[in-house]
């Protein structure tokens, strides 16, 4: 496989990485895992999927990005700003983790009691990040059926989180 065609096969899942952790779209980081994975295409080792490998150093680059631009952030802010925004986010923070570990806990289980076969396809496409495509291949199954199961899913786990989505409105 020419590194034309890795990068075709590899492009929409490394740009949801990158919006997924930097919370934007970035062309320059997605670029830059493209060169990584080229310059260090020798220390591939076959053992595992070249698909998580490239994530791996999706991640690796976005976690960079936003050390970098985190700490280019606290070096131009003035020392009042460091003061403000310590305060509030120390106001915050205990109530916000709380809310979130709650939320993450109910959408955890959710997922854990859909049938077998929908829980499968949203953890492959939906938390690991596998294409419809890809995971059709990995369950052995057509499609069609993977988008069914996809649809299904999303509609049950809906209903049974629909409580939280009315405390976001």
């Amino acid at each position: 496989m020419n590194f034309n065609e890795i990068v075709k096969k590899n492009q929409e899942n490394v740009k949801n990485i990158i919006r997924l952790i930097t919370k934007e779209t970035n062309d320059d980081l997605e670029q830059e895992v493209y060169i990584k994975a080229w310059k260090n295409i020798h220390n591939y080792q076959e053992k595992g999927c070249f698909k998580t490998w490239i994530n791996t150093i999706a991640k690796n680059v976005s976690k960079d990005y936003l050390k970098s631009s985190y700490k280019k952030h606290q070096t131009n802010s003035t020392s009042e700003e460091n003061v403000i925004n310590s305060i509030k986010d120390a106001k915050q923070t205990p109530e916000l983790k709380l809310v979130q570990n709650e939320r993450q806990i109910e959408i955890t289980k959710a997922i854990n009691s859909l049938k077998p076969k929908f829980k499968e396809v949203i953890i492959l496409c939906e938390i690991q990040g596998y294409s419809y495509e890809d995971c059709a291949h990995k369950l052995k199954c057509p499609l069609g059926t993977v988008k069914s199961r996809i649809y299904n899913a999303k509609k049950e786990l809906a209903e049974k989180l629909a409580h939280l989505m009315k405390g976001l409105n």
